[in-house]
């Protein structure tokens, strides 16, 4: 039984038992009751002395096997901490990688390797590494702390040496007797068969042909050559090697077979896997039974690899499993095999009756053999090969697609895309989709053999979960930037079946039309551009590349602290705000773009522009409104916003069910609006905003420099950014958690201590005695609190990802404040409309010394007939705002508080009929009434009620 280290073996036990709920059954060697995570039974057991592998008891339901490795990873990824190196063990961190990690016996591959180390200059991470030297000079090593770090490299050759033409070959492997000889890719697949007592060297990758190896050994064994067995991987790209390298080695002389591991499940299957597989079986008649049985098997797939026709392979399946008919595929066309029984028998009996030389030496199985190619109907029945690959599914939408995967004989990428239950269920359903998805695709078989494909095909499909937008999905708690995705930390890249394999968790994003293309290569990244930023847009600029790197973060500050603040970027035609945006989402792989007019789109357009991205802003452009030519288009409300603000749902639309089932996508994303005038919206929607003001600037020759550099930098250049920022996710969102509340303590405390030093003022000053700031004033409404309390705490962690001199810092910190106040001092004053109409009110008043508009008998309320205002008005020229906005906007006066519409006793036609006593006027007239600030009570009575 192969042994488990003790710390390892405490690890993997506690997650057994915690995970899957196994336990330890009292007088047995083993843990049982596990639920399987393939059929959720809790049938799953495994050896409790050494949990190296996992099984289902359900042998004909399920009786799937895991390796712990599959399910517990990050166990068996730093083994540089697991084992420690020390004087007397230097190499106790590759030594502890292969024993097990690999399951190697260290006494047999004593002195083959080295343990070394790796640097990464550009991430700024290292790692030990195991090191094989190689025969032609030079070196392969693997990377063995945390590999997932480096991306695609986990292993890596000298740099400027080269591999190609010589094999490696185990220092115990004596070439000159060995009568078979299993050439494979990997250095670990070759010590894997070597434990097994094969034969075997490796060729160091599927596109390196051992070209002087193979001359070598030929011109050495002339005459008595060994057997080859091709055993790369079982991947499309070295199937095509492996025919390319058996037909060239034939050349030379050597008989040529191959072997490949079939590769039922998503996770790939090596040599590797198998010796440990086999090590694994405690009993030693079963382990010898499944070895070879595993071994058997790799050799039937090798040589239908081999195969020179389609009628060769169609008997070597026939011949493996002796089904009367089947489809397979034969150099990427499909075929469909069929026995005549009749004929069959007829060709059996001819050549046991047959009295030719030839026919009579064949034994029984050969006479069985030739009858069976001679009967056999092999017939195309589609000039393609398509494959079914896995079932994806929406479940909020209830949609499902099976994907498949087509490949054709000629050159060309395979053509990949979804066909629906229905199109795999008819055949000229099946025709037509496969005709429309790849150019020139037929297929020309029944209905009866398309149902016996797809059983095939379908049966156990793996099945990917889908989202239908890019950005981060909080349900499964990573990033996808279309062919990349940030996990947990960790830079993922999408598969050949292009979704992302995250262990337990298979996703793709269903989303095409949002071409996010951040570059993954750190050393291509550029970060000269924040002085660059600062000199031509200073605090301005920092404040929105703040909300920008926020609103990566937006969904899990939104599930905590329940708001996320929009941002709003006014100012001049000029300003400079369409470079800021568009370099913005530079800084996020999307070059080229700003965002879009809301008022140009439909309600059903919004809301599925904006339900594309999460995570990300949605940048809304509005035309000036102050254009007379744009007096006819149609407006936005701004208060469709709102539910935004807390993430609430985009739309909801009704689903094509016999119920009453609703479909409501919630809002992921943030809100950016940029326009030349200011947001004019009701108090709800200003206080959600954070608003920034941009002026033309005084241009200058490094000004004006900084903005053409900044304006020429490519996207590929800056697009890093968006990965750096989101593999700090965990850092970021512990310091955010930890500044916020300092932060809204600081703001809540504005008007009573300086934000700058912290001292405390004293009456109504206006600038702090200790520093001269003029950041004080009281802060009234929490929302505004909140939104740029938020905005310092995003500020210091955008610190993480980009270095910002301390000025810049505090300048940017100063103008969070001023904002803030800002918007405090414009939420607390009226509309300008309003303003303008109590401007035009006090004229009037003041014009006679008797009440002109003033209705109200009381001093302490002001009541207006808004007709007779604006009559009055037009004859004393003076403008209003026309009577629909007034009515609108009088509600939300501030100053003249609004109290009620109702009938008054008139002040004014008192008076009136006084002068004039023939005047039968009703003395009641409908009014606004307001209360009036500038009405003082005499008594103190008064005052209190």
């Amino acid at each position: 039984m192969y042994q488990m280290d003790h710390k390892l073996r405490a690890d993997v036990l506690q997650r057994l038992e915690g995970d899957l709920g196994m336990r330890h059954i009292a007088g047995t060697n083993y843990m049982r009751k596990g639920e399987c995570p393939a059929c959720h039974k809790r049938e799953l057991f495994t050896d409790h002395r050494a949990p190296w592998v996992l099984k289902c008891g359900r042998e004909a339901k399920c009786g799937q096997t895991w390796h712990v490795k599959e399910l517990y990873s990050d166990l068996f990824e730093d083994w540089s901490e697991r084992f420690k190196p020390t004087q007397d063990a230097p190499a106790a961190s590759a030594d502890g990688y292969l024993q097990f990690a690999r399951g190697f016996d260290l006494g047999l591959i004593k002195g083959w390797y080295t343990q070394e180390n790796y640097w990464d200059r550009a991430q700024g991470i290292g790692s030990a590494t195991v090191r094989f030297q190689l025969d032609k000079g030079g070196y392969w090593e693997r990377l063995i702390d945390r590999p997932a770090r480096f991306g695609k490299q986990k292993a890596r050759f000298q740099p400027g040496t080269s591999y190609r033409g010589v094999w490696w070959c185990p220092p115990s492997l004596d070439l000159q007797t060995v009568k078979e000889l299993w050439i494979v890719e990997g250095i670990f697949d070759a010590i894997a068969l070597t434990h097994q007592g094969i034969a075997a060297v490796s060729a160091m990758s599927s596109n390196a042909y051992p070209e002087q190896s193979l001359k070598y050994l030929a011109t050495a064994r002339a005459g008595n050559l060994p057997k080859l067995v091709w055993a790369l991987d079982n991947e499309p790209g070295a199937h095509r090697y492996t025919r390319r390298w058996a037909r060239q080695a034939r050349e030379l002389g050597f008989n040529c077979e191959a072997a490949q591991i079939p590769q039922p499940g998503p996770r790939k299957v090596d040599w590797n896997d198998l010796h440990q597989r086999w090590a694994f079986e405690q009993d030693q008649a079963k382990r010898e039974e499944r070895r070879g049985q595993d071994l058997k098997e790799a050799r039937y797939h090798g040589a239908l690899l081999l195969a020179d026709t389609a009628a060769e392979k169609a008997v070597l399946m026939y011949e493996w499993r002796e089904r009367h008919e089947f489809h397979f595929t034969f150099e990427s066309r499909l075929y469909w095999f069929k026995l005549d029984l009749d004929k069959y028998n007829k060709a059996l009996t001819h050549l046991e009756e047959s009295e030719r030389d030839e026919d009579r030496e064949l034994t029984t199985k050969q006479q069985r053999d030739k009858a069976m190619r001679l009967a056999g109907n092999v017939v195309e029945i589609a000039n393609c090969a398509p494959q079914a690959l896995y079932f994806q599914r929406n479940e909020v939408t209830d949609e499902s697609w099976y994907y498949f995967r087509v490949e054709f004989p000629h050159d060309g990428a395979p053509v990949k895309n979804t066909f629906t239950g229905a199109q795999v269920a008819a055949a000229s359903e099946f025709k037509k989709r496969l005709l429309s998805m790849a150019a020139g695709a037929v297929f020309t078989g029944s209905g009866t053999q398309l149902d016996k494909i797809m059983k095939d095909q379908l049966f156990g499909l793996k099945t990917v979960e889908t989202m239908d937008y890019v950005g981060y999905s909080r349900e499964h708690g990573c990033y996808v930037f279309g062919d990349l995705a940030v996990r947990e930390g960790q830079l993922h890249q999408v598969n050949d079946e292009d979704y992302f394999d995250f262990g337990k968790l298979r996703l793709k994003t269903l989303q095409k039309t949002i071409g996010l293309k951040p570059n993954p290569a750190a050393g291509d990244y550029r970060s000269d551009w924040l002085p660059l930023l600062w000199t031509c847009f200073g605090a301005n600029g920092l404040t929105a590349l703040t909300f920008w790197f926020g609103s990566l973060f937006a969904e899990q500050i939104r599930a905590r602290y329940q708001s996320f603040p929009f941002l709003e970027a006014t100012g001049e035609a000029g300003a400079g705000k369409t470079t800021l945006l568009t370099f913005l989402w530079k800084l996020f792989g999307r070059a080229g773009y700003e965002g879009f007019d809301p008022s140009k789109s439909s309600t059903a357009g919004r809301s599925r522009a904006m339900g594309q991205v999460a995570g990300m802003p949605i940048v809304l452009i509005e035309g000036d409104r102050n254009d007379p030519e744009k007096a006819h288009a149609k407006s936005f409300d701004w208060d469709e916003l709102k539910d935004f603000f807390g993430g609430g749902t985009l739309r909801t639309r009704g689903m094509k069910t016999a119920g009453n089932e609703t479909y409501e996508p919630p809002f992921r994303g943030t809100i950016a609006i940029s326009q030349n005038a200011p947001v004019s919206a009701s108090e709800a929607i200003l206080t959600r905003i954070v608003k920034l003001h941009f002026t033309r600037p005084v241009l200058t020759d490094e000004s004006r420099a900084a903005a053409d550099t900044l304006s020429r930098m490519d996207g590929e250049a800056l697009s890093h950014f968006l990965l750096r920022a989101t593999r700090k996710e965990a850092e970021v969102l512990a310091r955010f958690h930890e500044l916020f509340p300092q932060y809204e303590a600081r703001l809540r405390r504005l008007g009573d201590t300086c934000f700058c030093c912290g001292t405390r003022l004293t009456g109504d000053s206006h600038r702090c005695s200790s520093c001269q700031s003029d950041l004080v004033g009281h802060l009234r409404i929490e929302r505004i609190v909140k939104n740029h309390a938020m905005f310092l705490a995003l500020l210091d962690c955008l610190a993480l990802v980009v270095d910002i001199p301390a000025g810049m810092v505090s300048q940017t910190q100063r103008t969070i404040v001023r904002i803030a106040l800002e918007r405090q001092a414009a939420i607390s004053a009226d509309n300008p409309v309003v303003t303008e109409f109590w401007q035009v009110y006090d004229y009037l008043q003041s014009l006679s010394e008797n009440p002109v508009v003033n209705h109200s008998k009381n001093p302490a309320e002001v009541a207006i007939n808004l007709n007779e205002f604006i009559e009055r008005a037009a004859e004393h020229r003076q403008r209003l705002a026309d009577m629909s906005t007034l009515r609108e906007l009088l509600k939300d006066s501030r100053q003249f508080r609004y109290l009620d519409n109702k009938a008054v006793d008139s002040r004014i036609r008192e008076l009136q009929r006084a002068a004039a006593p023939l005047d039968n006027r009703p003395s009641k007239v409908r009014c606004w009434v307001f209360s009036n600030p500038h009405y003082q009570p005499t008594d103190k009575a008064s005052r209190n009620r």
